[in-house]
């Protein structure tokens, strides 16, 4: 390719790189250019020797000249916002390269027609590896894609978050639905236990699973004093003061016996008899 050839591609000869064109700004060629100037550099990149000076250049160099085609490609997944774009855009570059480094012009196919589907690829295996890491339903997955360009259209029209019910309307969903939307949204990402989310005063970062609560046993036995509070009451003064001696104050059968006039084994027979009731109701109750 001559320098008039590539005139409107704003290249020079650079007499270091043999017979391949410098290229001023690669990355801002048109792509009809593009497309013309890869033609060359794969030529070329087919005979020369990988790890040297003019190789790099112009491995790199097609690197740059293509980089419309992920943005391209990335396109495709725009409603994902502006943060996840970034990464979108970085996984497509991966699989830009991919390409370049399996493209043979022989096959006689276009680099844009075999680079795309690399590209697109790359993408999806990054959101399969990353995405919805709790399964939830693909009616579900498709609602919170749909909720997200609800509330980003809504957001910029009224200059505020918008409601369960505006989202309703907008989407043609009932408010139940979008609020099980929004639930299911909560599966997308996770995060781990031993993540940091902020420090104290004594500089120690705090993780998250500083904030979750754990299974309490005692909560059981306020439901069980609850329900065994008026089947205590059902019972006599002596009985009640049984109870005490045993529990309360925590005297021996033989301590309860002395203390109300009776035998070790009668206090026996008369706790059994106690505890017996106080269960059947327990259990009629349950």
């Amino acid at each position: 390719m001559t320098v008039e050839a590539t005139a409107t591609a704003a290249v020079t000869v650079d007499e270091g790189f043999g017979q391949l064109p410098q290229i001023e700004e690669p990355a801002k060629l048109a792509p009809g250019d593009a497309r013309s100037l890869s033609k060359v550099f794969f030529d070329r990149l087919a005979v020369l020797e990988e790890g040297t000076a003019e190789y790099q250049y112009a491995r790199n160099t097609l690197i740059e000249m293509n980089m419309s085609l992920v943005r391209y490609a990335a396109g495709r997944f725009r409603h994902r916002g502006a943060e996840e774009m970034e990464d979108i855009v970085q996984v497509g570059m991966i699989g830009l390269i991919k390409a370049i480094d399996r493209f043979d012009l022989s096959r006689e196919v276009e680099f844009t027609t075999f680079a795309v589907p690399y590209i697109v690829g790359e993408i999806k295996r990054f959101f399969r590896d990353t995405s919805w890491s709790v399964h939830v339903p693909r009616r579900l997955q498709e609602a919170r894609v749909e909720l997200a360009k609800a509330t980003d259209e809504l957001a910029s029209r009224l200059g505020r978050s918008p409601t369960v019910a505006e989202l309703a309307q907008l989407m043609n969903l009932s408010e139940e639905e979008v609020i099980e939307a929004r639930i299911a949204a909560n599966g997308y990402n996770t995060a781990s236990l031993d993540a940091t989310i902020g420090g104290d005063d004594d500089d120690r970062d705090a993780a998250l699973a500083d904030f979750i609560g754990a299974e309490e046993p005692a909560m059981d036995l306020i439901d069980d004093l609850d329900a065994l509070a008026p089947l205590v009451a059902e019972l006599d003064e002596r009985e009640r003061w049984i109870l005490h001696l045993r529990f309360v104050e925590e005297l021996t059968q033989s301590e309860i016996g002395e203390r109300i006039g009776v035998s070790q084994m009668h206090v026996s027979r008369l706790l059994s008899r106690i505890l017996k009731r106080l269960r059947q109701g327990m259990l009629a109750d349950a």
